[in-house]
């Protein structure tokens, strides 16, 4: 991508917010939001971000802002968020390097489980309006009248594709999740392998914070403890991978869950999947790796008590 071909706000935008027009594009990625890497005239590099403004940025950045002031490994925010038309906005330093960290195992498991436990650690006691709607992944908490929340995209379309199995798992789960009398914090509820990266074994660089989520501690590890090693489609770690990962994050903070908190760390490892699952149903696509998420559901929902 060249500098003609960036939106048009963003160079106007980058020498009110930064003090610089950009010279050239270092990247762009486009999902759920906008990311636009660019290298200004005085020769910094800086990450652009925009989203839709639903309220949830400004808290995201925040925390962002009080992670990287702490030490933790995350790119520090260079601006607050500043609303562009329908857009949140804000630039970041630009954090590049690392690899990533692959696999599944049990060891893999209680590595990824060292970082959430330490950003855990982190978040306790920051004091931020909640980042709510929750991220629609971990948005079992929604108030919309069916099943999942609300996306208006994939409402429209034939839920006859979705699997039985993940629509009876999901409603399991979610009257298991909602029955949980469990206070809210702050956590990372987009952990996944492909949002982080390593250097000789020490994590070098977490990614992602729009992805925070305002839920009970036990269900933003138990989902974290399911998606660690995801880098694409659906797909869930071996059960004693999440089993290690539970482990490791209780013993690095110091406290045992109770009953409760086990269960529903065990139904929120499902949900996540369940919902790649639907999403890639009402999408056509064909992803052989689900097929380790059916086998595994009746083992989580157990556990989960649900």
């Amino acid at each position: 991508m060249r500098v003609d071909d960036l939106p048009g706000w963003l160079p106007s935008w980058c020498v009110d917010q930064v003090g610089c027009a950009p010279v050239s594009v270092l990247f762009a990625e486009r999902s759920i939001s906008a990311v636009f890497g660019v290298r200004l005239a005085d020769g910094r590099d800086v990450v652009v971000k925009a989203r839709a403004d639903d309220d949830r940025a400004a808290s995201c950045v925040a925390v962002q802002s009080h992670l990287a002031r702490r030490g933790f490994p995350c790119a520090e925010p260079l601006t607050p968020v500043v609303g562009v038309e329908s857009l949140a906005v804000h630039a970041e330093h630009y954090r590049p390097g690392g690899e990533l960290l692959l696999g599944e195992s049990p060891e893999i498991a209680v590595r990824y489980a060292e970082v959430f436990a330490r950003s855990m650690s982190c978040l306790a006691g920051v004091a931020v309006r909640p980042p709510l709607p929750n991220p629609r992944w971990v948005r079992w908490d929604h108030g919309d009248s069916g099943l999942w929340p609300a996306i208006s995209f994939l409402d429209s379309r034939d839920q006859s594709a979705v699997p039985a199995y993940a629509v009876s798992a999901a409603r399991r789960v979610r009257t298991r999740l909602l029955a949980a009398d469990l206070p809210c914090v702050l956590g990372h509820a987009d952990f996944e392998a492909q949002n982080l990266r390593w250097h000789r074994g020490d994590v070098v660089i977490v990614h992602d914070w729009d992805s925070l989520a305002w839920q009970p501690e036990a269900a933003l590890v138990g989902a974290a403890s399911a998606v660690f090693p995801k880098t694409g489609p659906a797909t869930l770690p071996p059960i004693e991978s999440s089993q290690a990962f539970l482990a490791a994050y209780q013993e690095l903070r110091g406290r045992q869950f109770t009953v409760l908190e086990q269960e529903i760390a065990w139904a929120a490892s499902l949900w996540p999947a369940l919902h790649d699952v639907r999403w890639e149903a009402l999408h056509g696509t064909t992803n052989p790796s689900s097929a380790t998420v059916r086998a595994q559901t009746d083992e989580r929902l157990l556990r989960a008590n649900a």
